[in-house]
């Protein structure tokens, strides 16, 4: 007993894998016994004692649910709690229709014994996910209809030498145990053809969003307000298409979102450096039994010990600048035309001001105004998930850097700070083509400024796509096909102005990466994030508006 126990773990591991095997051979074996012919003593025996209706019914319906144990067979390998359940009700069902179609004894048996093999390892499947949620690919679709053609095959080739051989397949279907077969298999077919075009129109596997609900964000502010492990992405938490995951102290969160089959957890966890990664786990646990797929987005390199501790494949995104405060200074030949634009801005009149968070709702319609006019000339609107958006109530959370000219607000940016005061960054970068030239880099070099002056230790330009990818023999093929987007892709994005502009901030390149439980799965996940930061497709397919017609909206 002691050794059956001990054996125990090991038979739970493996009961998904062998489980779906033995169900897929089940629905095999009543594929193929649909397609053939009946046994003669039995089907006469069998004949004198039941209707013929019965018999005819229940060949039919045999064929069916073993087309259905070979679909449930891809559930019970995902382990979903819901593919067990059905999986035992049709064998329980089609093991008494072996006996009615035709007393196929050694069909019952078998299929007997796969429930009874079943039954104890309910435990093994604990992903609680109704079936409409499994996920079928259409490489498994197209092999469930191979099984169902060489099902088909097999019975015209079990008939061919009988008087009606020679006879078109629709005038089989006129004939009694052929006409059985030919039916069964038409029906299989029929059901899988219903099946597979069911699946070109349903979501392949949306899990249901869970997570604690906090929706005056209190928890999520106390947590941010005093977080020991945050990065200034960390205040994307406020912007509210969220989902989080608190650990049991409550001093630490994870971040989600979903999209289709897809949990991305936006940077790592929030909070509490000893919480990390049981959050990473529970995270990954969560998902798991929801038969989704996790991952990470943008973790830095101190993170990808944990995300190797779970287990999970690893791919370089790009590289964030981090300019130290410390050591910046306008001085020097380099700095020279950054030096003559901010001087310039400031003898033309531009002035700066960092608005507290309590001063800002005033300021929203001057805001919005700028908002409205820079997002005019942007493809795609606003953004979310990794990227924050102009929304009141987000904006009004942060302090706000503007900048006056002849006493209009002509530019601003909403600032990201963090408890720790390690760095701080900016999210909404905005700003109307009036008063002096290089705007923008008399606001950087400004709240470089005042960030020193608050105890800031560094300035995070945030991340530059695709950056630092290498192009080698021997890199990913991801990496390699990223370094060509990056070197021609300019028409698609600025990848190499947008490393250019913040280059010339002597900024520390940091790598990003996004982690995935599998390597297949990471381009996947990148087209969900992308989609849920542009809202959608439509968002990355949204063109900027002419001029003319959104003047009048930021008017």
């Amino acid at each position: 007993m002691r050794f059956l126990r001990d054996l125990w773990p090991a038979a739970t591991a493996a009961a998904p894998w062998t489980a779906a095997a033995l169900t897929w051979a089940a629905g095999l074996m009543l594929l193929a016994s649909g397609a053939t012919p009946s046994e003669p003593a039995r089907f006469v025996a069998l004949m004198k004692i039941e209707p013929v209706i019965l018999i005819e019914i229940s060949h039919f319906l045999s064929s069916i649910l073993g087309l259905a144990l070979v679909i449930l067979a891809f559930g019970l390998r995902a382990r979903q709690d819901a593919a067990w359940a059905a999986t035992m009700i049709v064998v329980l069902v089609a093991a008494p229709l072996s006996l009615v179609k035709g007393f196929v004894w050694e069909e019952t048996t078998a299929l007997v014994t796969l429930a009874a093999l079943l039954a104890p390892f309910h435990h093994a499947f604990p992903r609680k996910t109704r079936l409409t949620r499994m996920e079928v690919t259409p490489g498994w679709l197209f092999s469930a209809l191979c099984l169902v053609l060489g099902a088909g095959l097999l019975g015209l080739w079990s008939f061919e030498h009988a008087d009606y051989a020679d006879q078109p397949w629709w005038r089989l279907m006129a004939d009694a145990d052929a006409n059985r077969s030919l039916r069964a298999w038409a029906g299989s077919a029929l059901v899988l053809f219903g099946f597979g075009i069911w699946r070109l129109f349903v979501s392949a596997a949306t899990p249901p969003i869970v997570g604690e609900e906090d929706p005056d964000f209190q928890r999520v502010r106390a947590i941010l307000a005093s977080a020991e492990s945050a990065r200034p992405g960390s205040n994307l938490a406020l912007l509210g298409d969220k989902r989080f995951l608190f650990s049991p102290s409550g001093d630490s969160f994870l971040m989600f979102g979903v999209r289709g089959r897809s949990w991305i957890a936006l940077g790592a966890p929030v909070g509490r450096h000893d919480e990390r990664l049981e959050l990473m786990w529970r995270f990954r646990e969560l998902a798991d039994a929801h038969a989704a797929r996790p991952g990470f987005y943008g973790l830095d390199a101190e993170d990808l010990p944990d995300a190797v501790e779970l287990g999970f494949a690893i791919q370089k995104l790009g590289e964030s600048a981090l300019t130290p405060l410390e050591t910046f200074s306008l001085e020097g030949r380099r700095r020279g035309n950054l030096r003559r634009a901010w001087r310039k801005a400031a003898e033309e009149g531009a002035t700066f001001e960092v608005v507290p968070p309590e001063r800002v709702p005033p300021l929203l319609p001057d805001l919005r105004a700028v908002s409205d006019t820079w997002l005019a000339g942007q493809a795609g609107g606003e953004k979310g998930f990794s990227l924050g958006g102009f929304h009141d109530a987000y904006v009004s959370e942060f302090p706000v850097a503007v900048v006056r000219w002849q006493g209009k607000i002509i530019a601003f940016a909403t600032l990201w700070p963090v408890a720790s005061k390690e760095a701080f960054s900016i999210d909404l970068m905005r700003y109307v083509e009036e008063g002096p030239r290089n705007i923008m880099d008399y606001l950087f070099v400004e709240l470089m400024e005042w960030g020193r002056g608050q105890g800031y230790t560094a300035f995070d330009f945030g991340m530059a796509p695709l950056s630092g990818l290498d192009d080698r023999p021997l890199a990913p093929m991801m990496s390699r096909v990223g370094r060509l987007l990056f070197d021609r892709g300019e028409e698609i994005y600025n990848f190499q102005g947008v490393r250019r502009y913040k280059d010339k901030y002597d900024p520390l390149w940091q790598p990003r990466y996004v982690a995935c439980a599998r390597k297949w799965a990471i381009p996947l996940l990148l087209a969900d994030a992308s989609l849920l930061a542009s809202g959608g497709v439509v968002g990355l397919t949204r063109r900027p508006k002419r001029v003319e017609e959104a003047l009048p909206q930021a008017a």
